[in-house]
């Protein structure tokens, strides 16, 4: 037998009984005689104790051990010294004498200690990631992952949905992101892809009268990696059947209270409900679709007020039909030059050309741009901002989004800088009524801001053959702390409307066949009104966990590059192998 117990399992409960563990050694320490090791588990550590005086063959077998070594200990449990428990340790106030070990393997000095959070480079972390696995807070991370999707698929259960699984090879059918592909050997010259995620399919399962369904679902995209984006990532998948967007809203935000008090019960939900936000609100007062709620600190707009104004900058830019929007900073008049040109550099990321300033001290206004203004006009931007005595406002003049955004990101660093941004607040909105088109500059057109299946709405479906540009979405993102962590819209089920959309986004119909056909042809035997969402579970898990990306929880992450350190992925295959997908490789030149 390997074990009676695991590693964190034994309380004073079982002093005096013979017990038999099996783990790895996390530390060993000689104290003069007396040989002390923690061994662990996934379950936590017991302290054994190897006493020369108690049994001389088991110390002298103990003076071997290092750590990583694992064990078979025998032993009989006992109430640690007075003095000597550890109340960190769920086993802190017992120990086990040695009477018996056996090294049931040896293991080489690991590249980084195991036992202790030490700053480590992700490389070698990834590389060896079945060592970095061992750590407690890895081993908490994939721990509490499991225990979030056991809860989701209860919950999901309770309210009446189906898991179903949908097929991982898939036809293509270019939009959005770049698709892994995959070569057929069966039928040479054609293709599967890998599905980034199953939208369609899902789609499909309404059609086929599921009426609720949802996944635990694998997705593939080849696209740039950043913190939060991995190649293949995992989300919650749920469609519905005869719902509006309240009622998709409503199941989910239910479902999300219930996993929050089970998996995060120390955490505060700030609103129940949950706020609701337009994207136009969102942008405008917080500079984001996907706002930080857990501090105010809103953006004014003052376009109004400096329309035709003495500084041609603010006026040109709203009468081009641009906007001059503001952010106040308590306290910032005291803000160091060096600072405010560091924001200044900042706000080039979002694309605005310049940041202006004003601050208010006393009766003075100070800043470059302060002797454009008339008093009056001074005053009343101050009363617009909400400034106080002391106070500093930023100041953007660009289209809506470049200067939203721009002054989003100031807002989170100041926030960051006062500390506002409490890791134990859950401060949960959603954001609706979403632009239905986005322009793409590379493509130079209109594109689906979501997906080309996504509703407008009803009110709007007049405006797609004139201002097509002004159309919202019935679509809805779920923020949770400055972060999307779902995302989704109600379905287009009308074959009408989705050809008005197709021709919208210049899609035509031969080429809405080669590409949706599939889905069309099951859309005209009856499909009932549906919408759906999916949730980003790695992202949801990170936030939560308070992880800086999503690869701290994930089991086997690839790098930034998109490289698997621990196996080498990707790597070159054998020439027969690729012969037999009838498929030539051709690399580019150096």
């Amino acid at each position: 037998m390997y074990r009676t117990h695991t590693c964190g399992e034994l309380t004073t409960s079982e002093k005096g009984q013979k017990v038999t563990l099996s783990g790895w050694v996390n530390r060993r320490r000689d104290h003069g005689g007396l040989i002390f090791i923690d061994l662990r588990d996934r379950y936590g550590l017991t302290q054994v104790v190897f006493d020369p005086s108690s049994n001389k063959d088991a110390h002298i077998e103990a003076e071997a051990i290092r750590p990583e070594f694992v064990l078979r200990i025998e032993g009989i449990v006992r109430l640690r010294p007075k003095g000597g428990e550890n109340t960190n340790m769920k086993t802190g106030e017992i120990e086990v004498l040695g009477d018996k070990v056996e090294i049931i393997s040896r293991a080489k000095t690991p590249p980084f200690e195991i036992d202790q959070e030490k700053e480590v480079s992700e490389e070698i972390r990834l590389k060896y990631r079945y060592l970095d696995l061992r750590k407690e807070r890895m081993q908490r991370n994939i721990i509490t992952r499991h225990k979030i999707i056991k809860k989701i698929r209860d919950l999901m259960d309770a309210e009446g949905f189906l898991e179903i699984e949908t097929p991982i090879l898939m036809k293509g059918t270019p939009e959005g992101s770049r698709e892994y592909v995959v070569p057929s050997r069966i039928y040479p010259g054609s293709f599967f892809v890998l599905p980034q995620s199953p939208q369609q399919l899902k789609q499909l399962l309404m059609v086929a009268g599921m009426d609720r369904y949802f996944q635990i679902a694998r997705c593939f995209r080849d696209e740039d990696l950043r913190g939060d984006r991995q190649p293949e990532f995992t989300q919650l998948d749920v469609e519905m059947s005869f719902v509006e967007e309240n009622d998709v809203m409503a199941i989910n935000e239910k479902v999300m209270i219930e996993l929050l008090k089970e998996v995060a019960p120390k955490k505060e939900i700030m609103f129940k409900p949950f706020k609701k936000l337009t994207w136009h609100e969102a942008m405008g007062v917080y500079g984001s679709d996907k706002p930080d709620l857990r501090f105010e600190l809103p953006i004014s707009d003052v376009s109004d007020l400096v329309s035709g104004c003495g500084f041609r900058v603010f006026a040109d830019t709203v009468k081009k039909g641009g906007v001059v929007k503001g952010f106040r900073v308590l306290g910032g008049a005291e803000m160091p030059r060096s600072e405010i040109d560091s924001y200044e550099e900042f706000v080039k990321i979002y694309g605005a050309k310049g940041l202006g300033y004003l601050s208010w001290k006393g009766a003075e206004v100070k800043g470059a741009i302060a002797k454009f203004f008339s008093p009056e006009l001074l005053g009343k931007m101050k009363e617009r901002c909400a400034v106080e005595d002391g106070d500093l406002v930023f100041f953007v003049a660009d289209q809506f989004e470049v200067a939203c955004n721009a002054l989003g990101g100031i807002r989170l660093k100041i926030a960051d800088k006062m500390e506002l941004r409490d890791p134990n607040k859950l401060a949960l909105a959603w954001i609706v009524d979403f632009p239905l088109f986005e322009f793409s500059k590379e493509e130079n057109k209109l594109v689906s801001a979501h997906h080309p299946f996504t509703c407008p709405k009803d009110e709007d479906v007049e405006l797609l053959d004139s201002e097509p540009a002004k159309v919202r979405a019935k679509a809805y993102d779920l923020a949770m702390n400055g972060s999307e962590i779902a995302g989704g819209s109600i379905r287009i089920h009308k074959p009408e409307l989705q050809s008005k959309i197709f021709d919208s986004l210049g899609i035509s119909k031969e080429d809405a066949q080669i590409r949706f056909g599939h889905l069309l042809e099951a859309f005209s035997y009856g499909a009932p009104p549906h919408g759906g969402i999916a949730w980003g579970l790695d992202r949801f898990v990170m936030l939560l966990l308070n992880e800086p990306n999503i690869r701290e929880v994930i089991a086997f992450p690839k790098d930034q590059k998109a490289k698997d350190l621990m196996t080498g992925a990707p790597t070159p295959l054998p020439e027969n192998q690729i012969g037999e997908m009838h498929i030539k490789v051709s690399l580019p030149k150096e």
